[in-house]
């Protein structure tokens, strides 16, 4: 098959040769905690590890690394919120080439500087990343710059197709392969890499179901657009997919399967306790799958974690989303009687069933409270899903009237 695509397996074997001493290896890491689930290996590719923090060094060098002396004088431009943005900033700085990249105004700051760091000259322009595409494409014909796409060229592909050949090296004997999907770049390259040396291999690509735009498209045979996208998962939000991504992806790839917010929250959690990784939502996409239905794959299976580049912000308030799903991080609403003793009886049960209270609030003028009660919402850490059953039934078993926030 791979003759009728732009990308082929050799293309993607010298794209690995480019990227020796340039990229850092990132060596299957096994997932005991995972593995219990299915009773068989479950690895994980780390690429949040590597150089950038994400896979998108692998496509962005092998892309610039072939650029004429002509088009290295012109320097390079790139439009990003992220990853993306400090994958062609370092793979420009490495070979010396001026780079210049388009970012929205709402980009998070972290990010900014981190592509900053790597000596990329950033422009803001627009809300999002669209616009600020739009902006960059028109500075190149204003400035005879290279345009440097995201996931639609086929030196981008070879590149991200490294990270499939690195699996199979690694693990030949691998079943199921998981893999964090966006615009297609990573997902199409690792497929065609993968199977074209064991077809055998049910290789799955995995998107935020609020950002998901190849199931739509593979129905209908052709790239089609979303209209909307919501999802904490920025870095894998594309709304249409590459051309050459999509065409690879038809025939390479066995499934696209989905994954909802909360799925996400809880995969971020999970890997960061329990595997000691951090990842963020775009990167925890392929865990999420894995976790929400571990059956449904036969192992061994490989689990790409794409990238860990995440705005600290937003990381504690995916952590508070992920412990409460988890049933670990609890908040109830609680109607006592406002009277000396109540409020006190009840910490002291809930602290004699083992909850953490982290914070207390009283509301004394909601018109829906009797003159005689007052409200107290209650956060508190719990074990997990039982042991908040436990804590509200007893609060319930005392008279009071609580409902989860």
């Amino acid at each position: 098959m791979s003759g009728k695509h732009p990308v082929s397996l050799n293309d993607i074997k010298e794209a690995q040769k480019r990227l020796h001493g340039v990229i850092r290896p990132t060596n299957l890491i096994k997932a005991g905690w995972l593995e219990r689930q299915i009773g068989n290996s479950v690895l994980l590719k780390p690429e949040n590890l590597q150089r950038a923090g994400s896979f998108k060094i692998r496509g962005a060098y092998n892309l610039l690394a072939q650029l004429s002396a002509e088009d290295r004088k012109k320097g390079v431009v790139a439009a990003s919120a992220g990853n993306h943005a400090q994958g062609v900033a370092l793979a420009a700085q490495l070979l010396g080439i001026k780079s210049t990249v388009f970012m929205p105004v709402s980009a998070s700051i972290p990010k900014v500087v981190a592509t900053k760091g790597y000596g990329a000259e950033v422009k803001f322009a627009g809300d999002v990343i669209d616009e600020a595409i739009i902006s960059a494409r028109q500075y190149c014909e204003a400035n005879g710059s290279v345009f440097i796409p995201p996931f639609d060229h086929k030196h981008i592909v070879a590149g991200q197709g490294t990270v499939g050949l690195e699996i199979f090296e690694q693990m030949p004997e691998v079943k199921t392969v998981l893999v964090c999907t966006g615009g297609g770049g990573l997902l199409a390259g690792s497929a065609l890499a993968i199977k074209e040396q064991n077809p055998k291999v049910k290789v799955i690509g995995v998107q935020a179901a609020n950002a998901a735009a190849y199931p739509q498209s593979l129905k209908e045979g052709k790239p089609v657009a979303l209209k909307v996208m919501n999802t904490i998962a920025d870095g894998i939000a594309v709304g249409t997919p590459g051309d050459i991504p999509f065409g690879i992806i038809q025939d390479y790839v066995d499934e696209i399967i989905t994954v909802s917010e909360s799925n996400l929250s809880i995969a971020i959690l999970q890997t960061l306790e329990r595997g000691k990784l951090l990842v963020e939502p775009g990167g925890a996409a392929a865990v999420a799958a894995f976790i929400a239905n571990p059956e449904a794959f036969e192992g061994p299976v490989a689990v790409v974690l794409s990238g860990g580049n995440i705005d600290p912000l937003l990381l504690e308030r995916i952590m508070q989303t992920g412990l409460a799903t988890a049933g670990r991080y609890l908040t109830v609403r609680i109607r006592i009687k406002d009277k000396p003793g109540t409020l006190a009886q009840l910490l002291t049960e809930i602290g004699g069933l083992g909850a953490n209270i982290l914070d207390i609030f009283h509301l004394r003028t909601d018109p829906m409270l009797a003159l005689d009660e007052v409200a107290v919402n209650i956060t508190m850490e719990t074990r997990g899903v039982e042991h908040e059953d436990d804590v509200l039934n007893r609060i319930k078993a005392l008279g009071h009237d609580a409902e989860v926030q």
